[in-house]
């Protein structure tokens, strides 16, 4: 890998990884753009840079979790289904689905129209949940079962989480910064899970890639974050559901031109 795309790649991440676009996906299909194959180290690569844009929620919400113990309870929850499913199926996850760019293009598209149907009817309610601490375990759980839906390339763990929240009852707000926070153990988990399998195998140079990668996704990723918090305050997610079903027919039109 180059310099260049390793910034590249860490910037789609930084961007990506907390709006409801997939950022697994929008790596997928940047490793296309950038003429890369899909060998094991990529995969890899693309599995452990999410930690870098996780990094900056823990800058950002450390306190909510050192301070708000329910918070972290429900947190920790919703993780439980996740590593679940994740073990499970780990292996058909990285042999199968990240390699496969008509997945990633179904669900970018599945998901882009489902998200605009889902918010054309959606009115959040007055008395919606407003507090992490008053999501309740069994929602907990239930979101936490929707976010291992995001192992499919292309459906996004943060739109997962998005829609089983506002169905369940919780302000835009609540489920965007209750994602933010199951973001760290769902990543941190998949990171440490898929190193230990793949990780003898890589070279100085390549963990040097991985540390570059990191970097570059934590810093734009904070930037993206509070950049997403405010947008939400003001407006639903149907701009990103267009944006998907765009990038997807962009896509498209960009190969048959090459």
């Amino acid at each position: 890998m180059s310099l260049f795309a390793i910034v590249i790649f860490g910037i789609v991440e930084g961007i990506t990884e907390f709006l409801p676009v997939s950022s697994t996906g929008h790596l997928i299909l940047t490793a296309h753009f950038l003429k890369l194959a899909q060998t094991d180290f990529l995969k890899s690569f693309e599995i452990t840079i999410q930690l870098g844009a996780i990094l900056s929620v823990v800058v950002l919400y450390w306190r909510t979790l050192l301070i708000d113990r329910k918070a972290l309870v429900r947190v920790l929850v919703a993780f439980i289904p996740t590593v679940i499913l994740g073990v499970i199926f780990y292996k058909i996850m990285k042999t199968f689905l990240l390699s496969n760019e008509i997945v990633v293009l179904t669900a970018l598209l599945l998901g882009g129209i489902i998200l605009i149907i889902f918010e054309s009817f959606y009115r959040e309610k007055p008395n919606s949940n407003a507090e992490i601490s008053g999501i309740s375990i069994k929602q907990a759980l239930i979101i936490g079962a929707c976010q291992a839906l995001a192992m499919i390339p292309g459906v996004s763990r943060s739109l997962a989480t998005i829609l089983a929240g506002l169905s369940l009852g919780l302000r835009r707000k609540t489920i965007v910064q209750f994602s933010f926070l199951l973001a760290i153990p769902t990543m941190l988990g998949a990171t440490v899970f898929d190193l230990t399998k793949s990780a003898a195998h890589f070279t100085t140079s390549q963990f040097n890639y991985l540390a570059l990668g990191f970097i570059v996704s934590f810093i734009v990723a904070l930037i993206a974050v509070k950049f997403f918090v405010r947008y939400i305050e003001k407006h639903n997610f149907i701009l990103f559901g267009i944006y998907r079903i765009i990038a997807v027919l962009l896509f498209i039109v960009l190969m048959r031109i090459r």
